[in-house]
């Protein structure tokens, strides 16, 4: 997969995003039901067609005979019991624990929290005004194949920046957390309340 994200394989990576975006694509103009029939259409004919070139040419001699998909079809991808039941283990433990952040959030065990789950939901009644969850899959189907290849080569560039940002985010929120507690000036963190002498 991260070959694929950072363009290791040109040839691979190019297909694979294509195909997506050209897919998603036409789920504007098309049902997703006809798109997913006719890929798979599409990908049916092209395996057929192949594996019947082949068999022609081991009738005339010309082939050994060996199945164009033979390495794809001898490839195991199943998984033995010890292994599915550590992903079923990570899978209910992920699933319990959005739940139980789902709860939180939404029953107000913590009301600074909710209130940014409530301000966030406010801006994405916004974002769906102006265009709808294709699109917006679509925009995030281009960032993962562009903005991770952006980052390793302007990685300084884009840390310092990233740096800045977080270092506004963390004041803004420390005023925050002044207001809420009632203002006044920052605790004094040093033992006993003593303050630094000066020189």
């Amino acid at each position: 997969m991260m070959d694929l994200i950072y363009w290791k394989d040109t040839e691979r990576t190019g297909m694979v995003f294509t195909g997506l975006v050209v897919g998603l694509l036409s789920l504007f103009q098309l049902s997703i039901i006809t798109v997913i029939s006719t890929i798979s259409l599409g990908a049916l004919c092209f395996t057929v067609s192949v594996s019947l070139y082949y068999k022609i040419l081991h009738v005339l001699n010309m082939g050994d005979g060996v199945p164009p998909f033979k390495a794809y079809l001898d490839l195991d991808i199943s998984f033995s019991g010890e292994l599915a039941d550590q992903y079923t283990q990570k899978v209910i433990v992920a699933v319990v624990s959005a739940a139980n952040s789902l709860k939180n959030l939404l029953l107000v065990g913590n009301l600074f929290d909710s209130l940014k789950l409530l301000a966030l939901m406010y801006l994405v009644t916004f974002l769906g005004d102006l265009c709808n969850g294709l699109t917006v899959l679509i925009i995030g189907v281009i960032a993962l194949f562009s903005l991770p290849l952006v980052y390793r080569q302007h990685q300084a560039k884009v840390d310092g920046f990233v740096a800045g940002i977080q270092a506004n985010v963390d004041n803004a929120k420390d005023i925050l957390h002044r207001i809420a507690q009632g203002g006044g000036p920052t605790p004094d963190t040093t033992p006993g309340g003593a303050k630094p002498k000066t020189q």
